[in-house]
């Protein structure tokens, strides 16, 4: 593939605030359009990364094993996992619901963090080749990743609606904290890596 000189190499360094590009110069330091601070690359991003999800990591294990609610009814009832949660679906021939709840709950956070992870590994290790997937694939994490919330979503709303005293109620396990602050966690990690750092050892 042919070489191609960057807008760094030649010179000029873009905003991360407004995406501006000035002119690098010894006192040119902050954006001439908006103000923000100007940065060759996000300061300490893979430091920033790596620490987000290593917390992610952390929790994504409570967030599977403890239980994500209970429903009661009638003064009855059980604590269900995320897993438990998907199993009682199926049950009751509730299989597309579960699908999806398989895929947001357990599929997306886990995907994002080996992603995550092998975009770090990417950046360490300074591999040469698929620059081009590579980034693609940082774009796709970092869209898909605001979808997981759509569990704490439907608890919150089970939450607030099915409050009937003894009757039937709802209530939030400590999974459903652990699972939020994993989401939280990973599109913080997204949003501190930057992609640039992909293309920066590129032949």
């Amino acid at each position: 593939m042919k070489s191609r000189k960057t807008a760094l190499d030649q010179g000029f360094i873009c905003c991360h605030e407004c995406g501006d590009l000035s002119k690098i110069t010894d006192n040119h330091i902050h954006c001439p359009l908006c103000g923000s601070v100007l940065h060759q690359r996000l300061p300490n991003s893979l430091q920033r990364t790596a620490a987000l999800l290593l917390s992610g990591f952390c929790l994504y294990i409570p967030a599977n094993i403890f239980p994500i609610m209970t429903y009661t009814k009638l003064g009855v009832g059980e604590p269900h996992t995320i897993v438990g949660g998907i199993i009682s679906l199926i049950q009751g021939d509730m299989i597309p619901i579960a699908m999806l709840v398989l895929v947001a709950s357990i599929l997306v956070p886990l995907l994002k963090l080996l992603g995550i992870s092998l975009l770090l590994l990417n950046v360490h290790f300074r591999w040469q080749n698929h620059a081009r997937k590579w980034t693609m694939m940082y774009r796709i994490i970092a869209f898909v990743g605001r979808w997981s919330m759509l569990d704490i979503f439907m608890i919150s709303i089970l939450v607030a609606l099915v409050d009937l005293g003894g009757v039937a109620k709802v209530i939030a396990g400590p999974a459903a904290t652990a699972f939020a602050a994993v989401v939280v966690l990973t599109m913080f990690a997204a949003k501190n890596f930057d992609p640039r750092l992909i293309w920066d050892k590129q032949h």
